[in-house]
């Protein structure tokens, strides 16, 4: 088994996409968030691969090293799954398993959801199953949180990307950084008249788990886009109605793989989906192996906390058929 990450680029769906693998064995596919890449995975991929899996971390539709669609509708939630599915098929496998954190959350779930031929098993990090289909989510949004909420704040083109590319280093920086001074979960609301960041301070110090490194290795696959470094994946955000639309008629729709959910206690996640709502959305997982809640950890769930992570992924992993 090679003990390097070898990168490398495949044509799935008319679109190039970037990914990094290591190991042998079988095939788990890694699915980063906003605003992340492959990189986002970099304490999972050697420990994954050195028990003897075969581990891909793709940089998605959109992000980073990959292919960046120019048409806001080519980044839907049907695009997304049909990425994975052919990325499978690409590496020469059946079958996987997915982790997906944030974003690559709801992409991992919902091809388990309509693929479950393909997915041996399946991982959410921070965000739950939520229904495939279902009632457009951003009048939800707005009806809770206001037009601030930065999924809403989202939804007009340029807007979002000239404030993210004006400095991606500081962007990202503030961005993975930011948390509540309390450590309490906080919905990430802009204020009236505000720009997007303008809640977010810059931090004193970078936290434990971030070093200049990781945030130059996240700054050259973001910068090398110029304006459009973040056009990507915030256009993943302005199809959140149109999923809902494409995707009504598989609404209720459950998730019968084996399945683990990872979240941190004061992930931003839980300030928009509450305990109850959280319990209600897992008992979609009849095959659920697991819920494991880490304290003092936020949003950016595998980064923070690798060594809990690797340890749930790979006792659910042992547990999987082969």
């Amino acid at each position: 088994m090679s003990d390097a990450i070898r990168h490398h680029e495949v044509e799935v769906n008319g679109v190039r996409l970037h990914y990094a693998e290591q190991g042998e064995g079988p095939l788990v596919l890694l699915l980063h968030g906003f605003p992340e890449s492959w990189y986002s995975w970099r304490h999972q991929i050697a420990p994954l691969a050195e028990a003897g899996y075969r581990v891909v971390a793709p940089d998605q539709r959109g992000f980073a090293r990959s292919e960046q669609p120019e048409r806001v509708d080519q980044y839907t939630l049907l695009h997304l799954v049909g990425d994975v599915t052919a990325l499978i098929g690409a590496l020469g496998e059946e079958r996987a398993v997915l982790v997906g954190h944030d974003w690559g959350a709801p992409v991992a779930w919902t091809t388990a959801a309509l693929r479950p031929d393909l997915v041996r098993g399946v991982a959410g990090l921070s965000v739950p199953p939520v229904p495939v289909g279902g009632p457009p989510p951003l009048e939800a949004a707005r009806a809770a949180f206001g037009e601030g909420f930065y999924q809403v704040y989202f939804q007009e083109p340029g807007r979002a990307d000239a404030e993210l590319a004006a400095d991606v280093r500081a962007s990202l920086r503030r961005i993975l950084c930011g948390k509540s001074p309390d450590g309490t979960p906080r919905v990430w609301v802009v204020a009236e008249g505000k720009g997007l960041l303008d809640g977010i301070p810059e931090p004193e110090r970078l936290p434990d788990w971030l070093t200049e490194a990781d945030l130059d290795a996240f700054e050259a696959d973001y910068a090398a886009r110029g304006e459009r470094a973040f056009t990507g994946g915030l256009n993943w955000y302005r199809n959140l109605d149109r999923n809902a639309e494409l995707l009504a008629a598989f609404t209720g729709v459950t998730v019968d793989v084996p399945a683990l959910f990872v979240v941190g206690e004061q992930d931003l996640v839980n300030a928009m989906v509450p305990r109850p709502a959280l319990d209600q959305l897992l008992s979609r997982l009849p095959r659920l192996h697991g819920h494991v809640r880490l304290p003092d950890t936020g949003h950016w769930t595998q980064q923070e906390r690798p060594a809990e992570v690797n340890a749930a992924l790979l006792d659910f992993l042992a547990h999987l058929e082969k």
